[in-house]
């Protein structure tokens, strides 16, 4: 099981690359990280889990912060339409194929797993992202996000080509976000 102990923390060298890419079909190897990833997330979420195992909480989980170079994400994170339920996905090759024109952000700012120092300011996100990737089982998976569900895949999409959060905040002005950016 991966613990905090195993995610590497900025300024680790591989968490500034570009991931390679998963060969298709998914090795077996590589479907034991992918689940991996998602089995921290979904028990970062749980309190007595996060004590027993030394874990810090957390909706997404990228495969460069464990410190293997390649492109693999798990997200877990509340249901948009049913906020009461979570949605779990882990892909391979996941690409963001279209966004919307209009942009938000986190109003409580976003923060990382690998970055283990505060940094304050609001990311810029997209509102609306069309993801394409591969689930374990090789099957095309497409996803239409909006919210907090296309933030964060923005977020672990951003970690598979070696940007991190922060990269996005204004450096002069970090609160300043234009007035149609819809806050989160």
């Amino acid at each position: 099981m991966i613990t905090k102990k195993n995610i590497i923390i900025d300024p680790h060298n591989t968490l500034r690359k570009r991931a390679e890419e998963v060969s298709t079909p998914i090795s077996e190897d590589d479907k034991k990280i992918l689940k991996q990833l998602l089995e921290y997330v979904i028990a970062s979420q749980d309190d007595e889990l996060c004590e027993k195992y030394d874990l810090k909480p957390g909706i997404g989980l990228a495969a460069p912060q464990i410190n293997v170079a390649k492109r693999m994400i798990a997200v877990h994170i509340p249901d948009e339409e049913n906020p009461e339920n979570t949605v779990s996905y882990s892909l391979y090759n996941p690409k963001i194929m279209s966004h919307s024109t209009t942009k938000c952000y986190l109003e409580s700012g976003e923060g990382c797993l690998s970055v283990d120092k505060e940094i304050k300011g609001y990311v810029p996100r997209y509102s609306k992202i069309k993801v394409v990737g591969f689930n374990e089982n090789d099957e095309k998976i497409t996803l239409n996000l909006k919210g907090l569900p296309a933030i964060c895949f923005q977020h672990e999409i951003d970690h598979l080509n070696g940007i991190l959060f922060y990269d996005h905040i204004n450096k002069e002005n970090p609160f300043d976000v234009p007035e149609d950016y819809e806050k989160l």
